[in-house]
């Protein structure tokens, strides 16, 4: 097909590593395309849909839209993406993996466990208002994944809940946090406490305690934890 020609519109120029790295999270995801396999036309949409909905965002933007300013045919999308959603899964779940790869280094980056903590919960929303605040196309993007409990963000609660296990079970290993209680249980309970900080739609109302809110949940909790 002619159409597999990487399109030359303005404006839609992948310039960032965000972008690029966009790029390569579609090849990653192959279940959420359909038709060929054809990586390099998945990646261009991609590319090229990220900066569009950055530009006009992701609600505002209809598949016609999308269609129109990469060069290709609505059909032609199609073959690879059963939907917009499907698109934005993708930039979403890119977006997330940059929240939780912050949260990973930060937690890495010491030694005890209830540092760990600290910082987990920290970088969650110091990382989150980075990447969806200072980009107010990709919040579209982040609330609507929220709001309609996409795939990707399902996926992304559930690794930061492993995160979270893994940070109790080595705390109660080193005797720094309470046994008694069941370890599943005590993951759920502190869950519920991060959990708002990690949804976009209750972040932007409490943006006048983010400054604090990590820190001091963050010590209540830990004197939950006490031996």
């Amino acid at each position: 097909m002619s159409k597999t020609t990487t399109p030359n519109t303005p404006g839609l120029v992948a310039g960032t590593a965000d972008i690029v790295a966009t790029a390569t999270l579609a090849t990653t995801h192959p279940g959420t395309a359909r038709g060929p396999v054809d990586h390099e036309v998945r990646n261009q949409i991609v590319v090229a849909a990220t900066e569009h909905f950055r530009l006009y965002g992701y609600e505002k933007t209809t598949v016609s839209d999308l269609a129109k300013a990469i060069g290709f045919s609505k059909a032609y999308i199609y073959k690879f993406f059963e939907s917009k959603q499907a698109i934005g899964e993708l930039i979403c779940a890119n977006c997330l993996r940059e929240i939780e790869a912050d949260v990973r280094a930060a937690v890495d980056g010491v030694k005890h466990p209830p540092e760990k903590f600290r910082r987990m919960f920290k970088t969650i929303v110091e990382s989150g208002l980075r990447l969806f605040f200072e980009d107010r196309k990709l919040h579209d993007i982040a609330a609507a994944a929220a709001t309609e409990q996409w795939e990707s963000v399902r996926a992304y609660e559930e690794r930061i809940k492993l995160m979270l296990q893994e940070i109790l079970r080595q705390g109660r290993e080193t005797e720094e946090f309470e046994r008694k209680t069941p370890l599943d249980e005590t993951t759920a309970a502190i869950y519920l406490v991060i959990r708002p900080y990690l949804n976009p739609l209750i972040l932007q109302h409490s943006l006048g305690s983010t400054d604090d809110a990590p820190a001091q949940l963050s010590s209540l909790v830990l004197r939950s934890l006490s031996p």
